[in-house]
C-alpha cells in the first residue's frame, strides 16, 4: 500500500471515529494505547472520564484495533504513530489536551510532545516508556530485552523472509494471562484474546532513533506525570523506576497498588480518579 493511500485511510478513519468518542467538556483527554492493543482497551476509563463531563479521544494507531493498515504494510515507526500526529494537527490552534500514554504508547506520546508542545497541557505516562533527550527508544528496547527472560508463547513473524530478522511479534494467551492481565477481570482477558493484533518490530535502529528523537526545548517543556503500576509483570516496577530515573524531571509520580500491566482493566476507577485530579490541576 502506498504511503499516500495510507494517509487517506488514516484521515478518513479519524474523521469517522472522533464524533463517536468525543463530547464537549472542560478538559480534553487523548488516550494512547500500547502494543498489541487498540482504542478499545480504554473503554472503561473513557466512559468514566466522559461521565465526569470531559471530552475523550481514543486514538487508534496503525495496524492496531480496527485500523485497516496491516502490520506488514509499513516499516517505520512514523507510520505507526501517524494517526496520533494527524489528530494533534487537527486540533484548534488554542486548544490544549491532556495526553495519556500506556506502555509503548508512551513512545508515540513522547513524539507528540516534541511536535506539539504548545497543544499539550500535561503528559501522563501509565507504566509506560518515556523518551527524553537523554533516553532514546533503542536504549529502552535494549534494556527491555535484557530484563525479559521468559518469552512464553510470544510468536514472531518474518515478513521479509526466513533469512531476515523478525518483523513482528504476537502475544499468546499464556503471555497475556501471566504477563499482562494477571489481576484483570477474566472477561477483559477474553476480550483481549479476540482483539489483540501483532506488533511491528523496527530493525533499522538509526531510522528508529531519528523518528523518535526528542529535545529538551520542545518535549521537555511539557509537564510529565508517571503512574507506577506496582504489580506489573511486563514492565516491572524496577524497570518503571529505571525509566523514571533516566527521563525526568517529573511533576509528579503516582502509584497504583494491586494493578497489573493493563491498569485500565485491573484498576480503572483508581486510574480514572488520578486522571480527574490531574485535570483539576492542569
Amino acid at each position: 500500500m502506498k504511503k499516500r493511500e495510507m494517509h487517506s485511510i488514516q484521515i478518513l478513519f479519524l474523521l469517522t471515529l472522533s464524533p463517536l468518542i468525543c463530547v464537549s467538556s472542560s478538559h480534553h483527554f487523548v488516550l494512547v494505547h500500547g502494543a498489541y492493543h487498540g482504542a478499545w482497551c480504554w473503554y472503561k476509563v473513557a466512559t468514566m472520564l466522559q461521565s465526569a463531563g470531559h471530552n475523550v479521544t481514543t486514538v487508534e494507531l496503525a495496524a492496531s484495533g480496527i485500523n485497516p493498515i496491516q502490520v506488514q504494510d509499513f516499516h517505520s515507526i512514523s507510520t505507526y504513530y501517524e494517526p496520533l500526529i494527524i489528530f494533534m494537527e487537527s486540533l484548534p490552534p488554542k486548544e490544549k489536551v491532556i495526553i495519556v500514554g500506556h506502555s509503548i504508547g508512551g513512545v508515540s506520546e513522547s513524539v507528540a510532545m516534541e511536535k506539539f508542545p504548545h497543544k499539550i497541557s500535561v503528559a501522563v505516562f501509565v507504566t509506560a516508556y518515556v523518551l527524553s533527550q537523554n533516553l532514546t527508544y533503542p536504549t529502552i528496547i535494549q534494556e527491555e530485552a535484557r530484563r525479559i527472560t521468559n518469552l512464553m508463547d510470544l510468536k514472531f513473524f518474518f515478513f521479509d523472509g526466513p533469512d531476515k530478522p523478525a518483523t513482528a511479534r504476537f502475544v499468546g494467551p499464556k503471555f497475556l494471562a501471566t504477563k499482562m492481565y494477571q489481576l484483570s477481570p477474566p472477561e477483559d482477558l477474553t476480550l483481549a484474546l479476540s482483539l489483540v493484533r501483532p506488533d511491528r518490530i523496527y530493525n533499522d535502529v538509526e531510522l528508529l532513533k531519528k523518528e523518535t528523537a526528542v529535545t529538551n526545548h520542545r518535549n521537555g517543556r511539557v509537564p510529565k506525570i508517571f503512574i507506577i503500576s506496582k504489580s506489573d509483570n511486563l514492565i516491572r516496577e524496577d524497570f518503571q523506576k529505571w525509566i523514571i530515573e533516566r527521563s525526568g524531571p517529573y511533576a509528579e509520580v503516582k502509584v497504583i497498588k494491586d494493578s497489573d500491566h493493563m491498569v485500565m482493566f485491573s484498576k480503572p476507577k483508581e486510574l480514572s480518579s488520578i486522571l480527574l485530579k490531574i485535570a483539576q490541576k492542569y
